[in-house]
């Protein structure tokens, strides 16, 4: 879709305010360097978002024989913004302020068999009012939420198109949660969410091309190619844990056999070690969390079963990430999610090895093998973005004011 001039100055808007936020505090020449605009360009866009009072001014600078420059920070107490990662075991949201730091959490455990929309559109309503009233802020300083949930979504209509965590088929989920939740809403999924979040705070920040390999229940991967988030034609891009990694293996969740997911996602961790020990203490039937958590304290114990499927797990998982390394030649690959997180070094460091054997000298040689850095929920940061990025979006600078914030896009600036 051709992008309008509108679209273009949104997209401006929001590359200003990302860089004020990284770097503040700032001044419009830094601005202008950082992001390749005119400092007239800049010079506006800090002018809107200074009216929107996004950002203020701090004082100046000296300047090399020149005249002092005036610095702009971000205004962190100027907003709040809420992320939620709806996740097949957890739906976990976070609220932070301008600056992108968390006030306040909450976390709703989703049971088995508690996978229908409403069920999980109770938990995400729970939660969103629980950091509302934890951070003790009026609603009217909350911008917007941007919900996260796994597979295929539509970010232009809300819609969830398939997750088949839960067999979900076009599922209205932006609708069902605005009538509980007054405040804007905007849907992506936690492969974007994750890619951003190491983009703007993580391991791939200051990063033209970076891969964010998500482990969790599902797996996939979040591209950023040539310095923005890759999306795909249709929003799909990076379902690489739904590419084959063995001909006629196990059954897959969306119909498939050999899917990477089956491998290296927490069932498919599950499975390695059902092989390996059937009756290993390790392994906790149906509870993905324990049987990861068991798993993290075995090897440091130095249990061999432990030992021996993070192993196994860390071969599929480096050969898959050797696929994506030779396929994209990034600079640098995350490892990310909470299974990623759990295990840690002793995974890492089995992986890098398997990358090593697999992948193409040349690009390999180019390209880092990472645990994401960042301390809190990654999707949820990442998914608080996308709500900047509507907030942004949906801006209108008559007489100063904001015009009232619509759900619905049909086109995104590059993150």
């Amino acid at each position: 879709m051709k992008r309008t001039s509108r679209d273009i100055r949104t997209a401006n808007r929001y590359e200003v305010l990302r860089q004020i936020i990284a770097e503040s505090p700032t001044s419009r020449q830094e601005l202008a360097a950082a992001t390749g605009l005119s400092l007239a360009t800049v010079a506006t866009l800090v002018g809107e978002l200074l009216d929107l009072r996004m950002i203020t001014e701090v004082g100046f600078e000296d300047s090399a024989g020149g005249r002092p420059r005036g610095l702009v920070a971000v205004n962190a107490s100027g907003g709040a913004l809420i992320g939620v990662d709806i996740a097949e075991t957890y739906v976990h949201v976070e609220l932070f302020d301008l600056g992108l730091n968390v006030l306040a959490r909450a976390e709703e455990d989703v049971r088995p068999g508690e996978s229908l929309p409403e069920q999980v559109v109770g938990h995400v309503v729970t939660a969103v009012g629980s950091v509302v009233t934890q951070a003790g802020i009026e609603g009217a300083r909350v911008l917007g939420v941007g919900v996260s949930v796994p597979g295929q979504v539509d970010r232009a209509t809300g819609v969830s198109e398939y997750a088949p965590n839960w067999d979900w088929h076009d599922v209205p989920l932006l609708d069902l949660l605005t009538e509980h939740i007054a405040y804007p809403l905007y849907l992506d999924n936690p492969l974007r969410a994750s890619a951003v979040a190491e983009l703007w705070f993580g391991a791939a920040r200051g990063r033209g091309n970076a891969v964010v390999v998500n482990l969790g229940t599902g797996v996939g991967a979040g591209l950023v190619l040539g310095g923005g988030l890759h999306r795909g034609v249709s929003n799909s891009a990076g379902e690489w844990g739904h590419t084959t990694m063995v001909l006629d293996g196990r059954l897959c969740r969306c119909g498939n056999h050999g899917c990477v997911e089956t491998y290296i996602g927490a069932r498919g961790i599950m499975l390695n070690l059902r092989e390996i020990a059937p009756d290993s203490a390790l392994l906790h039937a149906e509870d993905q969390t324990a049987t990861i958590d068991a798993l993290a304290r075995g090897v440091a114990a130095e249990d061999p079963v432990a030992r021996r499927a993070i192993h196994e797990t860390a071969r599929y998982l480096g050969a898959g990430v050797a696929d994506l390394v030779n396929l994209f030649n990034p600079e640098i690959v995350v490892l990310s999610s909470w299974v990623a997180r759990t295990l840690g070094e002793p995974l890492l460091h089995d992986v890098r090895e398997a990358v090593t054997r697999h992948a193409l000298p040349r690009p390999l040689a180019a390209t880092e093998v990472v645990l994401s850095p960042i301390p809190t929920d990654p999707v949820c940061l990442g998914a608080a973005t996308f709500a900047l990025e509507g907030a942004l979006q949906t801006v209108g600078q008559k007489n100063g004011k904001r015009t009232a914030p619509v759900r619905s896009r049909t086109t995104t600036p590059p993150s």
